[in-house]
């Protein structure tokens, strides 16, 4: 992306190229500095792969623990072409700062040759580095992935990295020659101390696959601590140490060099084990060699596995009197040591290989724009890092259900757990993996609703039956009113019906909490919430506004329609009648730009304690936005668009307050903004400022985060663009965010608010979701598509409950042909909705289908310009099942 700014005050400082364009980032040199690309699966933790090459951030002992790179663990390259040979660590070359007080660290191997320079291009959930250098007599390239395929979560969560160097001869002669991994034994960090200890190393060889299994002596099985590492091969020829001997202060190193880099070999003992002791790790190595002919290439696959069963709950929100207890991974069923792990990954290494790659084509061989892409790929990688958890859950749920924080602190989860408010925003886990986030809607309704209605927005672990409720007093407004929403598109994107009626009793009693609970939101039951409501910003908004509004409405809109699926009739026509009342009365907020707070002031001997502890008393209480343009006051809004509900505010008000949020808070230059508070966005970068007060009357002491830059945030509001036709203002937001992560000033992969990894980020899958039109209602059996950009030539991925696909249409000479692909799982299809490229209504179609070239029967119909094909007989599509639709104008009869 073009780095050109504009002048301070431009509201579009990009090219057309810059937003429309399908250019993907690329890494190198000084934007290598802060890139960590994850490898990990779902609930297992993950090892960052550093954009030089280096193996950095290793967060897989159930704890983050960024910045953290065990020592001596690291690639390394060999090549001997006649009697020329040189040896390297098969790392791009370090890049400033070099400055330790003692010197850079001997465990890092920093004054070891590395190689010239590196490309690096991530296209999650694929990374690939294209290494450079002069004096390699075979040219070398990785490739690191950790498998990942929408609707199979149980691919999806093996704890593993692996790391394909492919090398190809491209001189005249043979050269020959291994890569290398060096690993620390690092089994025991995880409980107790965190220092590892007691280490075992063994090498093993198994048919199709050979290394070194650690295991360590510190803690017993079933404890937290426990676990075990896996340093495994896929080549047949393989040299082992299990251990740098330590033969001196600082010469552990020095001998493991001179050992491998004078033949490529590896000479040390291939079975050992270590005295316990707290004064050194164990370090294994494997050397995998390869001999090529020239113009011959060859892949050496590493497999790096893990497996840390056990956990300590979250602590910060457990009762008084109670202790952090144990919890188990759900990964440690399947794979409850590394080494099971890594025979799971050789043995179906070219399956697993295959299908993610499968999905990496699908999602990037796309026609929408490439900032939108690298968006919506680099946020969705949080779904398998420390912020989210997958865990056991009672013996009658045995896929176990998904925990998460809102992001990751320095060495734990940051605010635990499955906060409903900062989850509101997330939309990638809901559309890849639905029946994982319906574990998350078991938990809200099943375990985390007080008798009252009241919905606890954090959850207490382990899950146990009669604790209370977690700050009672303080329910979050937007978070219960969001999680009905989510219910509805959960029901709307699986079609169970038997999932909705499990969970209805729960949500009705929720949604009607707003009118007779203590918390009185809305005792008079107008539709509109005057009273105090807690919300993501960790403060009380009282009285009437659009932020949390907007949520109450598309969450009464939702249970009515949930209400009338299961026969409740009395309470479908209660939400209708409040919905139609509040409709009316929170638009009386929009003040000809925006929609505005009405700030309840408290009475004369009122008093109110709030989320931070401050007390108030009467007058106008602290911490509102009153007057202020609120990025989020139309987040119920977007969600009911995501959820298919359509409009719960009137249509040319939302527009126009898009318009406001887009003119009045993005900043194309921060230099001059002033911000007190936390910083994301500074300098000459660009963002979207949470809330302004265009027209003045700012208050005194606005709400904490007001002045702040949320990712997360800026893609709720592109999105919600996107729906309303303004794409051009969305793709400026959208660059902006992607621009400030460019690898320089911060990772690509990790966009942080309260935590690295942050939740709220993966509302970039919106983006997709709105670009395409794309909505999937396993209720009816309908796929829909509206493409926003290029309809005339549009392809995307798209997924179906448990399943993907891609979708592709192309229109010549008034006929519109496509094509839809099932790549994995079963898409039940019943009719298909597009719509018709020109503006002209279509008249006079006819249509036919073929199910991979078998003809099909099928009937159109078109309303405006959408065009509705009804399949006669039910379609199931199973994976490679191919559906085509051609739709066409009949010729004209003349007289």
């Amino acid at each position: 992306m073009s780095t050109q700014r504009s002048v301070a005050k431009a509201k579009i400082p990009y090219t057309r190229s810059d937003l429309y364009g399908s250019e993907l980032p690329a890494y190198f040199g000084e934007s290598l500095r802060m890139v960590s690309f994850p490898l990990g699966g779902i609930g297992t933790g993950c090892i960052g792969l550093g954009g030089r090459g280096e193996l950095r951030d290793w967060e897989i002992f159930n704890n983050p623990n960024l910045n953290f790179r065990p020592p001596y663990t690291m690639p390394y390259i060999f090549c001997r072409q006649g009697q020329h040979k040189i040896a390297k660590v098969l790392e791009r070359r370090l890049l400033p700062p070099y400055h330790a007080s003692h010197g850079l660290p001997p465990e890092n191997l920093s004054g070891l040759p590395r190689l010239d320079e590196a490309i690096f291009i991530g296209t999650y959930p694929v990374a690939r580095i294209f290494f450079r250098d002069d004096e390699l007599t075979a040219s070398v390239q990785l490739e690191a992935f950790n498998p990942m395929i929408p609707g199979n979560a149980d691919d999806s969560a093996i704890p593993a990295a692996i790391l394909i160097y492919r090398l190809v001869n491209r001189t005249k002669q043979r050269v020959s020659g291994s890569v290398a991994l060096s690993m620390s034994n690092e089994v025991g960090r995880s409980g107790g101390d965190g220092k590892p200890a007691g280490g075992v190393n063994a090498f093993r060889q198994a048919e199709n696959f050979r290394g070194i299994y650690m295991s360590g002596r510190k803690h017993k099985k079933g404890r937290v601590g426990y676990g075990t590492q896996a340093l495994v091969t896929l080549a047949p020829k393989v040299t082992c140490a299990t251990d740098f001997d330590e033969v001196g202060w600082v010469d552990r190193g020095q001998k493991a060099w001179d050992d491998y880099s004078a033949d490529g070999r590896l000479s040390g003992p291939t079975r050992r084990s270590a005295a316990d002791t707290d004064k050194r790790t164990l370090i294994g190595m494997l050397a995998a060699e390869y001999d090529l002919r020239p113009g011959k290439a060859a892949e050496i696959v590493f497999v790096i596995t893990w497996s840390f069963p056990h956990r300590l709950a979250p602590g910060r929100v457990l009762p008084e009197g109670t202790t952090r207890r144990p919890i188990r991974n759900h990964y440690a069923g399947k794979f409850p040591d590394a080494w099971r792990a890594a025979r799971y990954v050789a043995e179906n290494f070219e399956r697993l290989r295959a299908e993610t790659l499968r999905f990496e084509r699908a999602l990037f061989d796309s026609t929408l724009p490439g900032v939108v892409l690298d968006a919506v790929s680099s946020q969705m990688s949080t779904i398998r890092t420390n912020t989210t958890m997958w865990l056991d859950s009672p013996e009658d749920e045995p896929a176990g259900r998904i925990f998460a924080f809102e992001g990751c602190g320095p060495t734990e989860g940051c605010c635990p757990t499955n906060c409903t408010h900062v989850w509101n925003y997330e939309q990638a886990l809901g559309h890849l993996y639905p029946s994982l986030e319906r574990t998350m809607r078991l938990t809200d309704y099943q375990d985390n609703l007080h008798r009252s209605g009241a919905m606890v927005f954090r959850t207490t672990l382990p899950l146990r039956k009669g604790l209370p409720l977690w700050q009672p007093k303080v329910p979050a407004a937007d978070g219960q009113f969001g999680t009905v929403v989510k219910v509805h598109r959960e029901w709307r994107i699986s079609g169970d019906d038997g999932f909705l009626k499990r969970l209805w009793p729960a949500v009705k009693q929720s949604v009607r909490f707003a009118w007779k609970g203590f918390a009185k939101w809305d005792a008079d039951k107008d539709g509109m919430m005057e009273g105090i409501q807690h919300n993501t910003y960790d403060i009380d908004f009282h009285g009437p506004n659009t932020m949390c509004g907007s949520l109450y409405l598309a969450g009464l809109l939702a249970a009515r329609e949930m209400a009338q699926a299961v026969g409740d009739t009395e309470a479908a026509e209660e939400f209708r009648s409040v919905y139609e009342s509040g409709r009316k009365k929170y638009d009386k907020l929009f003040n000809g730009e925006f929609y505005i707070q009405k700030v309840r002031r408290l009475k004369k001997g009122e008093e109110y304690e709030g989320f931070f502890g401050a007390r108030f008393a009467a007058g106008r209480p602290k911490y509102q936005y009153g007057f202020g343009c609120l990025c989020d006051q139309l987040l119920g809004q977007w969600a009911a668009h995501v959820a298919g509900l359509g409009y719960v505010l009137s249509e040319e008000h939302v527009r126009k307050a898009l318009g406001s949020i887009f003119r009045y808070n993005f900043r194309a230059n921060l230099a001059e903004h002033q911000c007190c508070q936390r910083v994301y966005a500074l300098d000459d970068e660009a963002g979207l400022v949470i809330c302004t007060w265009p027209n003045g009357r700012r208050e005194k002491f606005p709400f904490p985060y007001s002045d702040e830059v949320w990712t997360g945030i800026e893609y709720q509001v592109a999105a919600h663009m996107i729906y309303e036709g303004m794409i051009q203002e969305a793709l400026v937001i959208v660059a902006a965010v992607r621009e400030r992560h460019d690898g320089i000033r911060r990772n690509p992969w990790n966009e942080f608010e309260c935590g690295d990894h942050y939740a709220r980020a993966m509302s970039s899958w919106s983006l997709l979701l709105a670009l395409s039109g794309q909505r999937y209602d396993g209720r009816t059996q309908t796929l829909a598509f509206q493409p926003a950009l290029w309809p005339e030539n549009f392809s995307c991925i798209y997924t179906a409950s448990d399943a993907y696909g891609t979708v592709a249409q192309r229109f010549r000479r008034d006929t519109l042909e496509v094509r839809i692909d099932c790549l994995a799982g079963r898409v039940g299809l019943k009719s298909l909705e597009f719509t018709w490229p020109r503006r002209r209504r279509p008249k006079n179609l006819q249509a036919s289908a073929k199910l991979n070239g078998k003809a099909l029967e099928a009937v159109v119909s078109a309303e405006g310009t959408c065009v509705r094909i009804a399949l006669t007989d039910r379609v199931c599509l199973d994976r490679e099942d191919v559906l085509t639709i051609s739709l066409r104008r009949a010729a004209s009869r003349r007289r």
